[in-house]
């Protein structure tokens, strides 16, 4: 039987969940991923981006939250704590297919950038809810207050230092100081927003951007940004690989099979949100941006999985 509310305090640890994961993982794995996304791509279907991973993730949420409210009969509250951590797409898997198969630039990106942006969105949404049902309850007006106040004050640090960082790699030619930099970068600026109590997700997405398309374009050589990509690359491999062979240790067979009537529920939820977002919000976006296809939009709907952020994302507001 799932945890209910007054179960929220008592769920035991799991390895992953510990808040070192967060602190490990997600740094690295949110920078590697936003220092291969250029402004211009960012820009041109800016609006359907925010859409999906803003109000993507509140559906999703809700959906998932409502399902599992009514059929299961976990609280609705710890219902929507549950939404909020698997709201996040994660689409590696997803990305390497697309390489393989060569597909159209344009949907690489959408499906990557929306996956960084809802990332910070799901992190807040979660601590919201976790201070509600811990706390005692949050008012709405609070709730969108923080969440404005996460996210843009999260971006504002990571800009502001990615752009630091960028003019110091500038006056530097040596690839293992520019990528030292950029490792203190992606962790320091993930911490410092955390201590200001600011989305450290956003932040660092917004320092990852802001050297991919400055300090990379006007202040690196060809033999520096290959050293970068390379060690980035592979620093994104190893921890993923090193997410999923916790998940496989941590995960028990019995565990699973005595839940299995609420996993599968849950999973429904999962892929019924999605279908909702995708279907819903970006026909509405493409009234303000270039089209995005209608069959390209079967693509995100699948594209939309869930990984090894999810379960960082639950240790990062512990």
């Amino acid at each position: 039987m799932l945890p209910l509310a007054s179960d929220v305090g008592s769920i035991p640890t799991a390895p992953t969940n510990h808040p070192i994961c967060s602190e490990l993982f997600l740094p690295a794995l949110l920078f590697e991923g936003s220092l291969k996304i250029e402004f211009r791509h960012v820009t041109r279907d800016l609006v359907p981006l925010l859409l999906l991973a803003i109000l993507g993730v509140l559906i999703s949420t809700v959906v998932l939250g409502l399902v599992v409210y009514y059929l299961v009969g976990m609280t609705l509250l710890v219902a929507l704590l549950l939404g909020s951590m698997v709201s996040a797409t994660d689409p590696i898997s997803v990305l390497s297919i697309f390489k393989e198969l060569a597909v159209d630039e344009r949907l690489s990106v959408l499906v990557e950038a929306e996956s960084l942006l809802n990332d910070g969105t799901a992190v807040v949404l979660f601590q919201i809810l976790l201070a509600s049902a811990v706390g005692g309850g949050v008012s709405l007006a609070s709730g969108i207050g923080q969440f404005l106040l996460s996210m843009i004050g999260g971006a504002l640090v990571g800009l502001a230092l990615g752009y630091l960082v960028s003019k110091l790699t500038k006056r530097i030619d040596d690839a293992q100081i520019e990528i030292t930099f950029t490792t203190i970068l992606a962790y320091g600026t993930f911490l410092l927003a955390r201590h200001l109590h600011l989305s450290g997700v956003i932040a660092t997405v917004a320092a990852g951007l802001v050297v991919g398309n400055v300090a990379v374009k006007t202040g690196m050589s060809l033999r520096t940004l290959t050293a970068l990509r390379s060690f980035w690359e592979y620093a994104s491999f190893i921890i993923n690989s090193l997410v999923f062979l916790l998940i496989g240790l941590e995960v028990r067979i019995g565990g699973v099979l005595h839940a299995w009537k609420p996993v599968l529920i849950a999973i429904a939820a999962i892929f019924l949100g999605r279908i909702l977002s995708v279907y819903t919000l970006v026909p509405f976006g493409n009234l303000f941006s270039k089209r995005i296809p209608f069959a390209w939009q079967h693509v995100m709907v699948w594209a939309g999985l869930r990984g090894a952020l999810s379960l960082a994302f639950s240790a990062e507001s512990r």
